[in-house]
């Protein structure tokens, strides 16, 4: 057969990521604060967007100026795919158009900080009077302002150092000692040992050990320990110094006292139960981190993205968009583009108008979604919101999309990284998803209900004869829940509970046999 060349038509169909689309694609998934972010930096780089009140007028009259129709925009469909609307309002051919949210629901900030008030003449007339920072103000006018004059509890780093600068130690080891405090982790645990210590700080091993010593004798007390029978032992000979029993337990049968081996510990030192339950309990109450109590990390609080209200029986949707601010064209630059000009700087114009008309359309078209999503959670999941956890049902991505006409890849970036507060509390948009368990009669549960009541009949068991795996399937076998040991043990690890033999609290149940 002989080669030849020729022309041929081929018709196909695929899907073209343009910046626009991928970035749409990027908003959808963002939560609250990432989106404020990344709207403040478009401010940043756009000079047609400004902060302001606007009217959906103003947004089609910026269309008509770059070139473009009102509504005519790029909008992401439901399968991903870009499509373009069909003008005059009609939105058929978009699946977002099916439940619009109220304008009110549209990003925007509540009120604007006047930029001329004088703050400082306010805080200063209405300040308490005899602070010594008033004081301070008079003779200073250079001094900071008072609402920027914080303070914050010293690290542990701070504290150490702190009381190594009082010990009267010679110059080589304080350098010992600054090398030991900046070695120590967040919980006071010094990773290094001896020889190593020596070899850093550039000392001898004698030395470096004294200079240990010294700093282990420190507040809080049981830093600088190498691990954690050294940190608990520490504690003990401060807070229990005459205590043998209870050295030698931390010193030589920690090991036995974490796997629960107490008649071991009873036959090697001699002593009888209630003595070892005496020292374990003065072991519970020692600190396992001392370095803990000095970090000054803040705690992290999550700020929900949704929020769902019961009013009069029905469930209302409130989107959070505290802190996002409201967009807008710049009326000067738009106007510009009626006028005479650089050919260039006009086409630069518009292409920033383009830009900035697609983040605005990409913002509404994201509270729209999301909105849409949560509607259909609620509708899913109402049992839940009205009863809790128990009535859980099992739900995955493709009933949702299904019920809102969207692909599963778009509820997926939906659900990312976004938060709900409900009247049972908040949860992640991602935890009204799970599989579900089979009952003998009836429809499944959810996975999640499943582990709630799991962690109920632990909570409920006897300390001194907890259950087995075995036995907590067998009692959800009776309540109609049909699971398997091996499921039992991998949700109990899942919600962090130890196994049955270590669960046993012999000590307890002998003291109250005893009384």
């Amino acid at each position: 057969m002989a080669l030849e060349i020729k022309q041929s038509l081929k018709l196909s169909q695929q899907l073209v990521m343009t910046p626009q689309l991928q970035q749409a694609i990027k908003l959808l998934q963002l939560n609250r604060l990432e989106l404020a972010e990344t709207i403040n930096q478009e401010l940043l780089e756009n000079p047609l967007l400004e902060i302001t009140e606007e009217t959906t007028q103003d947004v089609e009259q910026a269309e008509l100026d770059a070139g473009a129709e009102p509504e005519s925009d790029l909008a992401l469909r439901s399968d991903g795919q870009e499509s373009e609307g069909s003008g005059e309002g009609d939105d058929s051919g978009s699946s977002e158009a099916a439940a619009e949210v109220p304008s009110e629901r549209e990003v925007e900030v509540d009120g604007q900080v006047n930029e001329e008030f004088d703050w400082e003449n306010y805080l200063g007339e209405y300040s308490s009077g005899g602070t010594g920072y008033e004081s301070i103000v008079r003779e200073d006018k250079d001094a900071p302002a008072y609402e920027n004059m914080i303070s914050s509890p010293p690290s542990l780093r701070e504290h150490l150092l702190e009381q190594l600068s009082m010990t009267g130690l010679g110059p080589e080891e304080l350098r010992v000692g600054e090398v030991i405090i900046e070695s120590l982790d967040a919980d006071g645990y010094l990773p290094l040992g001896v020889e190593e210590l020596a070899q850093v700080s550039g000392t001898d091993a004698e030395t470096a050990e004294r200079t240990l010593v010294v700093i282990q004798g420190f507040d809080p007390t049981g830093v600088a320990a190498r691990d954690l029978r050294e940190c608990l032992l520490i504690q003990a000979r401060e807070l229990y110094p005459d205590d043998e029993v209870l050295l030698a337990i931390i010193s030589d049968h920690l090991q036995d006292l974490e796997r629960r081996r107490y008649q071991a510990i009873v036959k090697k030192l001699k002593i009888d139960m209630d003595r070892v339950a005496q020292a374990l309990e003065a072991i519970r109450c020692l600190d396992p981190r001392p370095g803990q109590a000095l970090n000054n990390e803040q705690a992290q609080y999550i700020t929900p993205d949704i929020y769902v209200y019961k009013v009069d029986g029905e469930f209302v949707i409130m989107l959070n968009e505290d802190g996002l601010p409201k967009l807008r064209v710049n009326n000067f630059y738009r106007e510009s583009l009626a006028l005479g000009g650089d050919a260039e700087a006009k086409e630069y114009v518009r292409g920033k108008l383009r830009s900035a008309l697609w983040l605005i359309r990409s913002i509404h078209q994201r509270q729209r979604t999301i909105y849409k999503v949560t509607e259909s959670i609620i509708k899913f999941q109402r049992e839940f919101f009205d009863k809790g956890i128990t009535r859980l049902k099992p739900l995955v991505l493709r009933d949702v999309a299904e019920d809102v006409g969207m692909h599963e890849s778009t509820i997926s970036r939906v659900t990312t990284n976004k938060y709900m507060h409900t009247p049972q509390g908040v949860f992640e948009l991602k935890f009204f998803f799970n599989s579900g368990i089979n009952r003998f009669q009836g429809q499944a549960m959810a996975s999640e209900a499943v582990k709630d009541r799991i962690r109920r009949v632990i909570a409920e068991e006897d300390s001194a004869k907890p259950l087995s795996d075995q036995a907590i399937a067998e009692i959800l076998e009776r309540e109609d829940i049909d699971i398997a040991r091996r499921t039992v043990a991998k949700y109990r690890e899942m919600l962090g509970i130890l196994p049955s033999s270590r669960r046993r609290q012999v000590l307890k149940a002998a003291g109250k046999a005893k009384g």
